[in-house]
């Protein structure tokens, strides 16, 4: 019998992607880029590669204190993702689009930002949120998906935006964050331990994003790096004990 594979779908996963040369990350808040793909930048960078971030709103709501100020948390946030940045290797300063936290859209303004960082950074691959993500109810990581792919388009073909520069595009796109991954990047103990200590410098994320409310408690902070490992381990296409970050690999560009 003969397997017909629709569009975008591969016969098995495929795994570790040559270096590229240069890799832009675009995540919708401060944090997201290291959740998504912080162990594989931080591999990539250790063997050369050059990484940007991009982060798309200000941070300003992303907490559970009703009496911090938002322009206070977002300055806060801004200086937590570059020094997350740094721990990853990247390359700073960080593209801030200040958009305000949960009120981003993916409108042409949106778009033409990205599509100058693009055709600016000229990176071979793009790493992103997966737009199709199905029952994602934050709005700010849809929109910075779709920010992310729109983009992409726009900055490849020379008559969308002609006054942000030359086209540039790069040859291929991971998505974390799919329904169904087809890649993985495997990633070795010292770059998971270089994605957990950028994930700790998002100290003002602690409570809302890793389950951490007490700061003088250890216990609580091993306890995320131990469910971080798992979720790593879980990822896995191949099996085996390997730490994974998994996507949705677009390969036609």
């Amino acid at each position: 019998m003969t397997t017909t594979y629709l569009a975008g779908e591969k016969a098995s996963p495929s795994h570790d992607l040559e270096v590229p040369a240069r890799a832009l990350a675009i995540g919708a808040h401060p944090d997201d880029i290291e959740f998504g793909c912080g162990g594989t930048l931080a591999k990539w960078a250790a063997k050369a590669c050059e990484i940007f971030h991009l982060v798309c709103t200000d941070g300003s709501k992303g907490t559970w204190d009703p009496n911090i100020k938002p322009a206070d948390l977002a300055q806060r946030r801004q200086k937590e993702q570059t020094d997350a940045a740094r721990i990853l290797g990247g390359n700073t300063p960080v593209t801030f689009l200040g958009w305000t936290d949960g009120e981003l859209e993916s409108g042409m303004i949106q778009r033409s930002q990205v599509v100058e960082t693009i055709r600016r950074l000229k990176p071979d691959v793009l790493l992103a949120h997966d737009p199709w993500k199905r029952y994602r109810l934050h709005p700010d990581h849809r929109h910075a998906g779709f920010l992310a792919t729109d983009g992409v388009v726009a900055a490849r073909d020379p008559l969308f935006f002609p006054e942000l520069g030359a086209p540039h595009r790069p040859s291929k796109i991971l998505l974390w964050e799919a329904d169904q991954p087809d890649h993985e990047e495997t990633i070795e103990e010292e770059n998971f331990q270089k994605k957990l200590l950028a994930l700790k410098a998002h100290a003002s994320q602690y409570e809302s994003t890793m389950g951490i409310n007490q700061l003088d408690d250890p216990s609580q902070m091993a306890a995320f790096e131990q469910r971080l490992r798992t979720r790593l381990l879980d990822n896995s296409l191949s099996g085996g004990a390997k730490l994974s970050e998994v996507f949705k690999l677009i390969d036609k560009v």
